[in-house]
């Protein structure tokens, strides 16, 4: 397993090394507009969708609305207009809706800063709630998706079998400061380097540490 000496290196060099790579799209929208429930939206956007497509898809239906209220306001048929081609956009129009009513009724439209009371709202999981609470406010929390699981996996760094169980222990082993940051780096470097088959391991600055874990085959 790696130590925490040699992960903060790994860190610090793909910091320098992402600087030409653009930020995926929900970090863009946070920087962009610096609102947590643009984050939230822009995230249901994201799942299963490629940045390409999630940030025009973002863009498109923020002009239409941006605050629960007015997004209210909206009727499915026009949220899945402004958001297709999005993946599964029957379905996301539908719970953006819902959750923005249940914003106005439960919580006066503002979105609740608490991981726990995220994850009870419809189709919110683990990766959405902290992407809300890192992106949209500023909090620790460490979001996992497919990226930072094969990533943190193939690295040496834990050893885990879901995106869950390597929140939890990331959660236990990666020192705070970085926590907020882990998502992004290592989703930039999952999409363009570090790939779900046959990374750019010739290409990779992090390679002298990487284990390289479950890698069949790499250019």
């Amino acid at each position: 397993m790696l130590t925490n000496q040699i992960i903060t290196l790994i860190i610090k060099t793909l910091r320098k090394a992402e600087k030409d790579f653009p930020d995926p799209s929900v970090t863009l929208v946070g920087k962009r507009w610096h609102d947590p429930f643009l984050v939230w939206i822009s995230c249901i956007l994201s799942l299963r969708t490629q940045d390409a497509t999630t940030l025009p898809a973002a863009e498109r239906l923020f002009q239409l609305a941006k605050d629960p209220f007015s997004m209210a306001q909206l009727t499915v048929k026009q949220i899945e207009k402004a958001i297709y081609p999005v993946g599964f956009y029957h379905t996301k129009a539908k719970n953006i809706l819902g959750i923005c009513r249940r914003l106005i009724d439960e919580f006066k439209g503002k979105v609740p800063d608490d991981l726990d009371v995220l994850l009870s709202f419809n189709g919110v999981g683990r990766k959405t709630a902290n992407l809300v609470l890192t992106e949209g406010f500023g909090k620790l929390g460490i979001c996992v998706d497919t990226h930072v699981h094969r990533i943190s996996n193939r690295l040496g760094y834990v050893k885990t079998k879901t995106p869950e169980e390597t929140e939890f222990a990331l959660r236990e082993k990666l020192p705070s400061q970085y926590w907020i940051e882990y998502n992004t780096l290592l989703v930039v470097w999952g999409q363009n380097i570090c790939k779900p088959v046959s990374p750019l391991c010739s290409q990779c600055p992090v390679n002298v540490w990487c284990k390289q874990a479950g890698v069949l085959k790499k250019r």
